[in-house]
């Protein structure tokens, strides 16, 4: 059993430990070649991000999707690319808009060169990934401008927040589809696609990463309150210090609102309150913990995990889908 990729997914087939290996290591060299460029304060900004690392879940997820078609096909490396560069983009726009000082152990872009050179970092990737994507083909472009779409328009949608009477749970859960479901479903497409793997094994590969997708992201919601460490790559407690309505926290306030329990009522304003102050957001931290929805939020994490990894099904077993479950539990652990 080998360890593959920074997320720590376990690998038990040797010939599919060496093609993930094989093709991860091709897109690094990718993602350093996208963001050269001629003038080399650009390149430092627009390399910032993939030198700090990451876990690559994205591409991760490329590479064992095409394990259904053929994986060395000469579009895979390069979908892969494109994913991540969107993704890497996506994350200098989100420091900016989020105040974030630390990304990934490192300071934020924007902490080190401002918001403007930030944003325009994150411009100059979006074009590298459009300019890698021309390359194969117009379905290909289709696919990640619709899911490019989605993207935005959930981070819209979080932005505005949920129209009168909307419940913000499911709110928040059709944001999190647009913000990171849409895109790890492209990870999952384009990976049988570009594979030439049968069209149902491409759509299933799809509802899975749409489902994983969500997963992923509540992992992250919960770690933020439950890690002591930097498992997410961020301080625990920064969602909440930069009032991101994650999911353990509107289920509190959905359970506060409906018994009006005074513990829960005390917590919620604490939250609404200065969490800038070191003890205090540490007494958030320290409640919310020991708190049911925290609990409340692993169980919605592992049903969709369960959810992904019921869509499986339909595919032929073999050592790619072995290591897409066991995908599964590792989103799970993550929050566990």
């Amino acid at each position: 059993m080998t360890v593959v990729g920074p997320f720590g997914l376990s690998v038990r087939d040797q010939a599919l430990e060496a093609d993930v290996q094989a093709g991860l290591a091709a897109v690094e060299e990718g993602l350093l070649e996208a963001t050269k460029s001629g003038v080399p304060f650009i390149t430092e900004a627009a390399q910032h991000l993939v030198r700090a690392g990451g876990k690559r879940f994205r591409p991760l997820l490329v590479m064992l999707a095409a394990q259904f078609g053929d994986p060395y096909a000469p579009g895979v490396v390069p979908s892969a690319v494109v994913v991540e560069l969107t993704h890497l983009a996506t994350l200098y726009h989100d420091d900016v808009m989020d105040e974030a000082d630390m990304r990934r152990g490192a300071p934020s872009a924007n902490a080190r060169w401002g918001n403007s050179l930030a944003v325009l970092t994150g411009d100059f990737l979006f074009s590298r990934a459009s300019r890698v994507l021309a390359d194969l083909g117009p379905e290909a472009v289709r696919i990640q401008a619709e899911a490019f779409e989605r993207l935005v328009t959930g981070q819209i949608l979080e932005t505005a927040g949920p129209l009168d009477g909307r419940d913000p749970i499911e709110h928040y859960l059709d944001v999190i589809g647009g913000k990171t479901g849409s895109l790890i479903a492209v990870a999952g497409r384009y990976g049988a696609m570009m594979s030439g793997a049968d069209e149902r094994v491409v759509e299933t590969l799809t509802h899975y990463g749409e489902r994983l997708g969500t997963a992923f992201q509540l992992a992250d919601d919960v770690l933020d309150i439950a890690s002591d460490s930097h498992e997410s790559g961020k301080t625990p407690g920064t969602d909440l210090r930069e009032g991101i309505p994650t999911l353990p926290v509107l289920h509190l306030r959905a359970r506060a609102e409906a018994t009006g329990d005074p513990d829960d009522l005390e917590l919620c304003a604490l939250l609404d309150g200065d969490l800038s102050d070191d003890d205090r957001l540490a007494e958030v931290l320290r409640r919310l913990r020991v708190h049911p929805a925290l609990e409340q939020a692993r169980r919605d994490t592992v049903r969709y995990a369960e959810e992904a990894r019921a869509t499986l099904a339909p595919l032929p077993a073999c050592p790619a889908r072995t290591a897409l479950e066991e995908l599964c539990d590792a989103v799970v652990h993550r929050a566990g």
